[in-house]
């Protein structure tokens, strides 16, 4: 490898040489990148401050000696140890938003920031969207989204691992959120106080075990506790949906992703009318559903936990 980096001069070389590096051994792409050559560009122009460049002059910017050292090191650990790319550059993008992250949240890459472009439209008004919750957040990257769209709102972002709303913390300051962002260490709505809001998303653990053994290596290198819904991947979601009623507003609304679980939890309730999302960038397996049907089905909820 040292040989063929010493020829390497400007970006587009050294994504090239990613590129034609990366795609000779089994690895996984889909952390916020889908081919072998994204994920190169991915590493290449973060570590040379050029991922947010919109046009093709960054390609031809020669690559600093001292940067040439971290995207070799970088090729070399994700190769190695099948790690996502967003933990060796301490950075992830989601909804054209740089966050920081570590091993201890998983990597953005949620359909939600579709949803969250849209406003949520028609089920959220903008003027009328004061307080929003982020159950389970993880990084934080969900809600601090949607401050940055519903600007007079304030914004819960919940998590049980203190690990995690460490990162979140950290990204609410990242953003300059402190005034109307605030983290919570809760196992879902256990230490919420009384509170409303008009808006609640969450995008829980919702692996089933089935699915959790067939993952790629990538997937075990980040928290279980991210991912691990039990064994049909539904456990945390019955909760969701038993308790949320609770801590809406009249008119409010809860989104839920659950991924690939969806067919699973329509066979849960068949007669529950999961309003599913249907996304134009690809992404499937978030639903929505009112505080008043909420309310109308909580004795099936009630059921499930029982």
């Amino acid at each position: 490898m040292e040989n063929n980096f010493n020829k390497l001069i400007t970006c587009l070389d050294y994504i090239k040489y990613g590129e034609e590096l990366l795609s000779k051994h089994n690895l996984y792409y889909g952390h916020g990148t889908s081919t072998a050559f994204d994920e190169a560009a991915y590493i290449v122009l973060t570590i040379t401050g050029d991922i947010e460049c919109v046009d093709d002059s960054v390609y031809a910017k020669k690559v600093s000696e001292q940067q040439r050292v971290r995207i070799e090191k970088s090729f070399t650990r994700r190769i190695k140890e099948k790690v996502p790319a967003a933990y060796i550059l301490s950075e992830a993008w989601f909804f054209g938003l740089s966050f920081y992250v570590d091993n201890s949240v998983l990597v953005p890459r949620s359909p939600f920031a579709e949803l969250i472009s849209e406003q949520f439209n028609p089920w959220v008004i903008e003027g009328q969207t004061k307080k929003i919750l982020d159950l389970c957040t993880g990084s934080g990257c969900i809600g601090i989204a949607c401050a940055t769209v519903f600007l007079d709102a304030t914004v819960d972002l919940a998590d049980i691992s203190s690990a995690a709303l460490n990162v979140a913390n950290k990204n609410i300051l990242r953003h300059n959120l402190t005034a109307r962002v605030s983290t919570i260490e809760s196992n879902l709505f256990n230490s919420i106080a009384a509170k409303q809001y008009d808006l609640i998303v969450s995008n829980p653990p919702y692996v089933g075990h089935q699915e959790f053994s067939t993952l790629p290596d990538e997937f075990y290198k980040e928290p279980r506790l991210g991912l691990d819904g039990g064994i049909s991947g539904l456990d945390l979601v019955h909760q969701i949906l038993a308790h949320s009623a609770n801590y809406l507003n009249d008119g409010g609304v809860l989104y839920v992703e659950v991924g690939n679980t969806d067919v699973a939890l329509q066979r849960c309730y068949p007669d529950v009318p999961f309003l599913w999302q249907e996304f134009e960038y690809g992404g499937h397996g978030i639903f929505m559903l009112t505080k008043e049907q909420l309310l109308e089905y909580n004795g099936l909820f009630q059921a499930k936990l029982s």
